[in-house]
C-alpha cells in the first residue's frame, strides 16, 4: 500500500505536484485504505470500475485482492504512472469518465462489458454525484458502489426525512439503493489535505431494482427548487396531490416512498 512518501516521490520523479483543476487530493492513510476494502469486500474475479485513480494505490489494493479492474484517468501525467507501474494488469481509459452528466464514457462502458461491476473509487469531488446517480439510475449491471466523496454529499446520500441534507439525490439513492456511511475522513487522511471532510459509503442497489415513474425526476427537481414552499404552491394549484395528502407539506418532510406516490397520481 503507498504511504505519503512513495506517492510524492512518485509525482517529484516526475516533475509533477497535484492538479487543483482535477481535484487531486491522495489518499494515504492506511486505516481509511482497509475501511475501504473491507466495506468492499472484493471478490476474486469480479470487475471492479475505479474513477479517479490517481498514482494507484487502491488500483493497486484492488489488484492484490483479485479484482479485474477497469481504471479512468482525466489526467494524462496520473494515466503515464498507471502505464508504468501497473501495465496490463489493468484496463486503463484516459479521459473524463462521463460525458456529460448523465452519460458514461463509451470507451469505459465497452471496457466493462456487458456483465456486473462495482464501483470502487477514490472519487474526484466535482464526478461524485453525477457518476453516482448515472449508475444508479440507468446502468442494472452496476451491483454496488463503495465510494469516498465530500462529506456533504454523503450527508445528502443518507439523509431523513425532514433534515435540512435531503434533496433530490436523497430521493433517487435511497429508492433505488440501501446505502449507509461506512467511515469519515478527516483531511489529514489525503495529501494535499482538502479544504473540507470526506465519508465513505456503501451503496447496494435493491433488488429487484425498482422502476421510478418517468416524471418523478421532473416532480422532486420542481418541488426542491422552492424547498421552502409548501407543496401546493411549488407543484401548483392544479396538481392532483391523492386523497388524503397535505399539500401544505414542505418537500423536506417527505419520505422518498412519498415521492413515487406523487408522481403516481400526476401520470
Amino acid at each position: 500500500m503507498q504511504d505519503i512518501a512513495t506517492i510524492k516521490s512518485l509525482l517529484a520523479s516526475r516533475g509533477l505536484r497535484p492538479k487543483h483543476r482535477f481535484g487531486q487530493n491522495f489518499l494515504h492513510d492506511p486505516s481509511a485504505m482497509r475501511a475501504i476494502l473491507q466495506a468492499a469486500a472484493i471478490r476474486a474475479g469480479e470487475t471492479i470500475l475505479e474513477v479517479g485513480p490517481g498514482t494507484g494505490t487502491l488500483t493497486e489494493c484492488l489488484l492484490e485482492a483479485g479484482a479485474r479492474v477497469i481504471t479512468c484517468e482525466l489526467d494524462r501525467d496520473m494515466a503515464a504512472i498507471i502505464r508504468e507501474r501497473l501495465g496490463e494488469r489493468v484496463t486503463l481509459v484516459e479521459g473524463d469518465c462521463l460525458l456529460d452528466k448523465h452519460t458514461i464514457h463509451p470507451a469505459v462502458l465497452a471496457a466493462l462489458g456487458t456483465g456486473p461491476f462495482r464501483l470502487v473509487a477514490n472519487l474526484p469531488y466535482a464526478a461524485a454525484t453525477p457518476l453516482i446517480a448515472t449508475l444508479l439510475e440507468a446502468h442494472a449491471a452496476c451491483e454496488g458502489m463503495v465510494v469516498t466523496i465530500q462529506r456533504e454529499v454523503a450527508d445528502r446520500l443518507t439523509a431523513r426525512p425532514d433534515t435540512s441534507e435531503i434533496g433530490p439525490l436523497t430521493i433517487t439513492a435511497q429508492l433505488l439503493a440501501k446505502v449507509d456511511r461506512v467511515t469519515v475522513l478527516k483531511p489529514g487522511a489525503f495529501w494535499p489535505a482538502p479544504d473540507v471532510t470526506s465519508a465513505v459509503v456503501r451503496l447496494v442497489p435493491r433488488t429487484p431494482r425498482p422502476a421510478l415513474p418517468s416524471n418523478l425526476r421532473e416532480i422532486v427537481d420542481r418541488a426542491f427548487q422552492q424547498r421552502r414552499k409548501q407543496l401546493r404552491n411549488s407543484l401548483g394549484a392544479d396538481f392532483p396531490f391523492p386523497e388524503g395528502f397535505d399539500g401544505m407539506r414542505r418537500p423536506e418532510t417527505l419520505a422518498p416512498d412519498e415521492w413515487i406516490t406523487l408522481a403516481r397520481a400526476a401520470g
